[in-house]
């Protein structure tokens, strides 16, 4: 008797620290709405997956003095809002952090970017997609996959989270910034067979902001554009802003831009002298760094921020 007791002990003992061990490595500040993207597995995902993790080191370099979480083995991906807590424009912003689909810079690219959002009245959607090796498409549609959920899972969802459904955009860096142009330009069939009611509604951005993106340009190849990345008349307008000094090379947002154009959509394009790489929103002495400004003021010529004296919440 005293052993079968002690068995219990045990099991019941095990189950908190098992379900601890299952808990991602991030999760979302209390207060907020959080879904996962797909009722079950998602689309194509392997039956074995290793656990979400952390993988930032002391090794690794501060950006603007600070670490940031890079994280890596996301297998449940999900979408978590922001919203304001005064002013509410209406408008909203989905959200794809970069990190070359190996890692996600989640707070760096993620977090931060809501907190600045809110504080202009916009609603944030933060999107945790697949990684790793989950992108650029075709190499792998996992990534623009769960952007395409995410897309009409905010649509559908909108009235109840106070968004107006015509003014969604998305923004992102680096490969995040890829995943914006290349749903920007793959929005109008699913890569998946439809599973519920959101996969209906329209995954078509109403605007981009592409941050130092990569993919876009072929370094094998002359910085040839990337023949997957194909803006039509009706590709949404466009933000660009890369530095001339990125190692991931310039080109990326030149090359989008010039199809932008030649498409004929309205696209602003911010090149900087300097800058490198994967600053995020973390001001240095570096004039890119008051690019968050610059997106604003660009919201506001395209009257994305316009509509509030008409009836934003």
């Amino acid at each position: 008797m005293k052993q079968r007791a002690m068995f219990f002990l045990c099991a019941t003992l095990a189950i908190p620290a098992a379900a601890h061990a299952q808990k991602p490595a991030w999760q979302p500040a209390p207060g907020h709405i959080t879904v996962n993207l797909w009722p079950g597995k998602a689309p194509g995902a392997p039956t074995s997956l290793p656990p979400e993790v952390d993988t930032t080191s002391a090794k690794d370099k501060l950006i603007a003095g600070r670490p940031l979480i890079r994280l890596g083995n996301v297998a449940t991906p999900t979408l978590t809002v922001y919203s304001p807590k005064g002013r509410n424009t209406g408008a909203a912003v989905v959200v794809f952090p970069g990190g070359g689909y190996k890692i996600l810079a989640i707070d760096l690219e993620g977090t931060e970017v809501c907190d600045w959002l809110n504080a202009e009245g916009i609603t944030c959607i933060l999107v945790k997609y697949r990684v790793p090796d989950t992108g650029p498409y075709p190499k792998s549609p996992a990534a623009l996959q769960d952007a395409q959920r995410a897309l009409g899972l905010v649509r559908e969802h909108a009235a109840e989270w106070h968004i107006d459904p015509h003014r969604v955009g998305v923004l992102g860096f680096s490969a995040g910034g890829h995943l914006s142009a290349a749903i920007s330009t793959h929005y109008e069939q699913r890569l998946y067979p439809p599973v519920d009611a959101a996969d209906a509604l329209s995954c078509r951005p109403d605007f981009a902001v592409v941050l130092y993106p990569g993919y876009l340009a072929n370094a094998e190849k002359g910085m040839a554009p990337n023949p997957e990345i194909h803006p039509t008349a009706d590709t949404p307008p466009t933000f660009l802003l890369q530095a001339e000094d990125d190692p991931v090379h310039v080109e990326n947002v030149i090359n989008y831009f010039m199809a932008l154009k030649s498409a004929g959509v309205p696209a602003e394009l911010h090149v900087y002298a300097e800058g490198g790489h994967g600053y995020g929103l973390r001001r240095t002495a570096l004039p890119i760094t008051t690019w968050p400004q610059s997106v604003i003021t660009w919201l506001h010529t395209i009257r994305v921020l316009q509509a509030d004296a008409k009836g934003g919440r």
